[in-house]
């Protein structure tokens, strides 16, 4: 079971983050992805490896139990975005927690440093995480590119399509047919307005990446045909001191692919950080 809190997020939206774990413990803040959900988490709030942690699972602005305003504006400010991590974390009273961006989740930690820099961060973990997003789509692959169309489409078999070919991309091993369905469901919870916003967006984080200080992963999965292992080795390029974890058997979500390996290095940056 978890704790509902509902943020004031950027704008007065209303964010709703999902508590797991163990109040008193060191701060871990997790951050979907496009069209996703904070249940995407649910093998690392449910590890016994991160159970000391106090884990903090927000569904992103039009995703999930949050807020979904359709208007492109709420989607197009980066400054929304940084000012929903930084609502949580204040209203939240976290100290310091590691955050782990998932995919589009990248974005959303660099809205954050290139706003408010990295003060009140412990440690940043990059999954699969994305940069950059261009009229050239650099370091984007099949595995988005050729399903952003029918995800973004109004009319609702398109979108089911869409969604399912999408998430099957996403794998390289694949999920059970259980967790699949669930993923299914909560993807079509995001309006494909929602998606069309987020995919429209131009985006460089080069200064920001640069200026980071605090100790940084980046997770890639090698067969990752959404977010290519190309666009973790750019994050390196630019992070300070970032630390590479390539998953050779992984695609496009290792923490749920390999879940017992993410557990223990995401762990152990979290006891780094903390020692």
């Amino acid at each position: 079971m978890s704790i509902r809190h509902e943020v004031i997020a950027g704008g007065g939206l209303g964010l709703i983050a999902h508590e797991y774990g163990t109040p008193t413990g060191p701060a871990v803040l997790l951050v979907h992805g496009f069209t996703q959900s904070h249940l995407c988490w649910a093998a690392q709030y449910e590890s016994d490896a991160l159970a000391h942690c106090r884990i903090v699972a927000i569904d992103i602005r039009g995703h999930g139990d949050s807020d979904k305003p359709l208007e492109p504006e709420n989607y197009s400010d980066g400054q929304l975005w940084a000012d929903d991590i930084e609502a949580t974390i204040t209203e939240l009273h976290m100290d310091t927690p590691v955050i782990a961006g998932w995919s589009y989740g990248g974005f959303i930690i660099n809205d954050y440093l290139q706003r408010y820099g990295d003060a009140k961060l412990g440690g940043i973990n990059y999954v699969a995480g994305a940069a950059v997003l261009n009229a050239n789509f650099d370091h984007l692959g099949p595995g988005f590119l050729s399903n952003a169309g029918a995800m973004t489409d109004p009319d609702l078999e398109t979108q089911i399509g869409g969604i399912r070919s999408f998430l099957r991309d996403c794998y390289q091993i694949q999920p059970s047919q259980d967790d699949f369905e669930i993923a299914v469901a909560y993807n079509m919870m995001v309006p494909p307005a929602v998606r069309a916003a987020l995919a429209s967006r131009q985006l460089n984080f080069e200064d920001a990446m640069a200026s980071v200080t605090v100790p940084t992963l980046v997770t890639i999965g090698m067969h990752d045909t959404v977010v290519l292992p190309s666009m973790g080795d750019y994050i390196l390029d630019h992070v300070p001191g970032a630390q590479a974890s390539r998953y050779a058997e992984a695609g496009h979500v290792p923490f749920a692919e390999v879940p017992d390996r993410f557990n223990a290095e995401l762990a152990a940056l979290v006891a780094a950080v903390n020692a």
